[in-house]
């Protein structure tokens, strides 16, 4: 006999199935590995890592974090240096106690989803609102209780060039009773889209309205590491619990994850890193630390990683447009993150069809369908589209889209001839 928690999560799990998928492609298992998370090993980044590791390591600091349990908010000189920063440089009025560090984002949406939605002490059911979808693949399983999500269908603005992007459909977002928490990736894993500061501040404004907390999660985001393509304010108050991540800075082996939020909800964070974990990891927060009291965790992320990265998303972008000419081929505009999503209309097998004949021929690309947590009506657009990451070698997503186009264009000959 099985208890509830372990029905619940030995069942499969779409996040799982995309990191054994990773873990194949970093051993070698002769795959293109172009549906992770993995971020781009950028030259610069590593050189720098590289030097700031002898360094701590030559002045011990690298051993004593080591050798030595943190608190359970996470490494107090970490904290205090990124509070420092990020008030001056935005005006926040935060202090370390407005910062927890957790074991990666993935353990904080955790406890946060589950700290605010459920079954409350009264019995009612509290749900996480998704405000755009498609939604990140990770948060779907995250729920002690089932039927944890609900998420609204966005609108979509078709645009020049075969590209398109997602819009909130303020007119059908409702923040009623029923709603524990709003969540929302910017930009967007896995379409990059950044819903714009006018729509940010109208969705931040429906939830102090409600009193709704809002968890922005800035895993890719402002203010780092910044992989944005568009202009942003980067935001927070009160009422805001923001999530950030040195994964995507180039240091996911790290797993550190950052909590900016109220003093209450960082002591929950920081009761639940002591229970589940006794305290977060040091490695991240010693590596991170000179960058944020020099400043240069803003400047490396801004001069260096959104470049790259920017650059990097166009290019790709082009390669897949030349690759599949069929006018029912769209690319989701790159607006951020390290992903292109892709969208095939009128595609004649679903996206997880799509996924088993691509892996068969060495190519590992996500479902879209995963990434709609919460949607309940039939939409035939979730089933249309693909991420690809564009982070790895540019020899491997040549090679990826020149298999993808393949497949695609010979399941679309063969549809139109039927």
């Amino acid at each position: 006999m099985k208890s509830n928690f372990a029905s619940k999560f030995l069942q499969h799990s779409a996040i799982t199935e995309l990191m054994d998928d990773l873990n194949a492609g970093v051993q070698g298992d002769d795959m293109l590995m172009l549906g992770g998370g993995n971020p781009a090993q950028i030259p610069q980044v590593t050189a720098e890592l590289e030097q700031h590791l002898q360094q701590t390591l030559s002045d011990g600091s690298l051993v004593h974090s080591l050798m030595n349990y943190d608190g359970p908010q996470g490494k107090d000189s970490f904290r205090q240096a990124l509070a420092q920063l990020l008030s001056e440089q935005f005006g926040w009025p935060i202090g370390a106690e407005h910062i927890a560090l957790t074991n990666g984002s993935q353990s904080a949406f955790f406890y946060l989803m589950n700290l605010f939605a459920g079954t409350t002490d009264d019995g009612a059911k509290k749900k996480v609102l998704l405000p755009v979808c498609p939604e990140y693949i990770g948060y779907s399983d995250l729920g002690l209780e089932p039927e944890l999500f609900v998420t609204v269908k966005p609108t979509i603005e078709l645009l020049p060039q075969r590209e398109f992007k997602y819009h909130p459909d303020f007119d059908n977002m409702v923040l009623d009773d029923s709603i524990g928490v709003v969540c929302l990736s910017r930009p967007t894993n896995p379409s990059g889209n950044v819903i714009t500061d006018t729509e940010l501040q109208k969705l931040d404004q429906m939830c102090r309205d409600a009193n709704v907390p809002l968890l922005l999660d800035n895993a890719y985001g402002a203010p780092f590491p910044n992989i944005l393509f568009e202009d942003v304010t980067p935001i927070w108050n009160d009422n805001i619990v923001l999530c950030l991540s040195l994964s995507k800075l180039g240091l996911p082996g790290a797993r550190c994850g950052i909590v900016v939020a109220r003093p209450d909800i960082i002591q929950a964070i920081s009761n639940l890193n002591g229970i589940m974990g006794l305290a977060p990891g040091s490695v991240g927060p010693i590596v991170a630390q000179h960058w944020a009291e020099s400043g240069h965790l803003l400047a490396l992320s801004e001069q260096v990683v959104k470049p790259y990265y920017q650059q990097r998303a166009q290019r790709v972008a082009n390669w897949l447009k030349q690759a599949i000419p069929d006018s029912r081929f769209r690319v989701h505009k790159p607006e951020g993150a390290i992903f292109l999503w892709l969208w095939f209309d009128e595609l004649p097998v679903s996206s997880r069809e799509l996924y088993q004949l691509l892996k068969r021929q060495g190519l590992i690309l996500v479902a879209g369908e995963h990434f709609f947590p919460g949607l309940d009506e039939p939409w035939s657009h979730r089933y249309q589209c693909i991420r690809l990451s564009y982070a790895g070698p540019e020899s491997d997503v040549q090679q990826g889209i020149a298999i993808l186009a393949d497949t695609v264009t010979r399941l679309y000959e063969d549809a139109d001839r039927s």
